[in-house]
């Protein structure tokens, strides 16, 4: 196949096979590192050059750099795919403006062909490099330290990031543990991204990782060993193939020199330069194989006794965790041995998607339902009500019908099911009454009830009984009723019209 930053053409595969070992290694090593820098970092340190072509199309061997790793992991070319329309031409600022490319989401390409190339790589794992490439954008310098465990209570602190923009969230105490993405208000002003509260996460998040403590992971984790042998012989044999290359590029300098006329001295010259590049070169290149960095890979022997002994591990931490025998810090050092980051996005008022990224690379996803503040913050409120009139109208008992709909997956706003105080109110709000008693305002003999009081002005009876709890309006039970009681005179209304305008701050009985 051409390389990328090759002139427009028919892909075909070079016959040269160091080339196509190091294309494939940049493939294979992405798909274990996750990261383009990490790729970089891999080549830097073990002495690899990258293949490209220059404007003759002859192939040369460059220096590796975050563009070019990006340029062959980018390119469709290379998973076997004709592909033509990735970008459109914008103008900037305003008429006529400066004409710049921009690319395009690739559900937005114009045409793509499948298997139209020889390939490197299949076209869903070419899809699968790209959601990773997308997933990793957004990481700015400020957001690739982890941090240290800190003693705070929100657990996954320091590696929670915000599935929205991209980046970083920081916690906040101040009105209950929330997760909050502030980056772009503290660097452009504007407002919150979004918060989310922090407890559902943290609970959702440690389930996990017990699940992850199991034998089933060790096993996870023995191929994974097996991978990283693999990766590492591939690794030795780039180096090999490059040591040969570099080996007849010798050759070749030396047999130009052998050749050329002494007396020609500036050919002899520049060809005696070359021969010594050619040389110190190969010499790198040797030394770099010698003295190769990479320790051998011994695959883990997973004994029975060392399956129980993860299984034991599984099954008490779970009991051990909330004893209070760990502290905050200890509990982040634990997740984070084997998590390397959490994404939320807030889906919905009450659902947040969550991503957790595991130290191995393999991700989990799920939803978590999150306390809203009312039950108009419900997305299935009305089909909630309709269910609970139906079944009160058949004469079911309200923890019937709470325990029912909760199967169904409905819940009170502050709880992850349906509570029968929550089926109560609602029922009461249709005038559907369980007993008799229940079917008008009990009266009493001169003095008005806080239900009729709240109807005849046409408020909320809470508000009313928010006030008596908070002392505005000073009320005592009557010892008979249990009932608050206040005259039934003008002179009450007019006083509950007063506060309830503002014009008094205080009510009597």
């Amino acid at each position: 196949m051409g390389l990328s930053g090759a002139k427009p053409g028919p892909f075909a595969r070079t016959p040269n096979q160091e080339v196509q070992s190091r294309l494939g290694l940049i493939f294979t090593t992405f798909l274990q590192v996750k990261s383009a820098s990490k790729v970089l970092r891999l080549f830097n340190n073990q002495g690899l050059l990258i293949p490209r072509k220059n404007r003759f199309g002859d192939v040369v061997w460059k220096n590796p750099s975050v563009s070019v790793i990006l340029d062959i992991l980018k390119n469709p070319a290379y998973a076997g795919a004709f592909v033509y329309g990735r970008t459109k031409t914008v103008r900037s600022g305003p008429p006529p403006g400066r004409p710049i490319q921009k690319k395009l989401p690739m559900d937005q390409w114009r045409i793509r062909v499948n298997d139209k190339y020889p390939s490197y790589i299949s076209w869903q794992t070419y899809e699968k490099i790209q959601a990773m490439l997308k997933d990793n954008y957004a990481q700015y310098d400020r957001n690739k330290s982890r941090g240290v465990p800190r003693p705070g209570s929100a657990l996954v602190h320091g590696i929670v990031y915000c599935g929205e923009c991209g980046h970083k969230m920081v916690v906040q105490y101040k009105t209950g543990t929330r997760y909050i993405c502030n980056y772009l208000r503290q660097q452009h002003g504007s407002s919150v991204c979004q918060y989310i509260p922090a407890d559902p996460v943290d609970k959702k998040v440690v389930e996990a990782f017990f699940a992850a403590l199991s034998p089933v992971e060790i096993d996870i984790y023995t191929r994974a060993m097996e991978q990283k042998k693999q990766a590492d012989e591939k690794v030795n044999h780039a180096h090999a193939q490059q040591v040969d290359r570099l080996r007849y590029e010798v050759a070749l300098a030396k047999r130009q020199y052998m050749q050329v006329d002494p007396e020609n001295r500036l050919v002899a010259s520049e060809l005696e330069k070359r021969w010594e590049d050619a040389l110190r070169q190969l010499k790198r290149a040797e030394e770099s194989l010698a003295q190769s960095t990479l320790a051998p890979v011994i695959p883990l022997k997973i004994t029975a006794e060392i399956k129980e002994a993860f299984t034991q591990i599984g099954r008490k931490l779970p009991d051990i965790w909330n004893t209070g025998a760990l502290s905050h810090e200890q509990k982040k050092a634990l997740l984070r041995c084997l998590i390397d980051k959490v994404i939320i996005h807030r889906a919905r008022r009450d659902l947040v998607h969550t991503r957790i990224v595991w130290r191995g690379g393999a991700t989990s996803s799920f939803d978590i339902s999150i306390p809203v503040n009312s039950l108009a913050e419900l997305p299935r409120l009305q089909q909630m009500e309709q269910r609970i009139v139906e079944l009160s109208r058949q004469g079911k008992p309200d923890e019937d019908i709470a325990k029912k709909l909760s199967a169904e997956g409905f819940r009170s706003p502050m709880s992850h099911h349906l509570l029968p105080s929550t089926v109560k109110g609602i029922r009461l709000k249709h005038g559907i009454m369980q007993k008799r008693s229940q079917s008008h305002p009990r009266r009493i003999a001169d003095y008005l009830t806080v239900p009729q009081i709240a109807q005849g002005l046409d408020i909320s009876r809470h508000w009313i009984y928010d006030r008596i709890h908070s002392g505005v309006i000073n009320a005592t039970r009557d010892t008979k009723t249990g009932l608050y009681l206040f005259p039934h005179k003008p002179h009450t209304l007019e006083q509950f019209k007063k506060l309830k305008a503002g014009l008094i701050n205080t009510l009597g009985c």
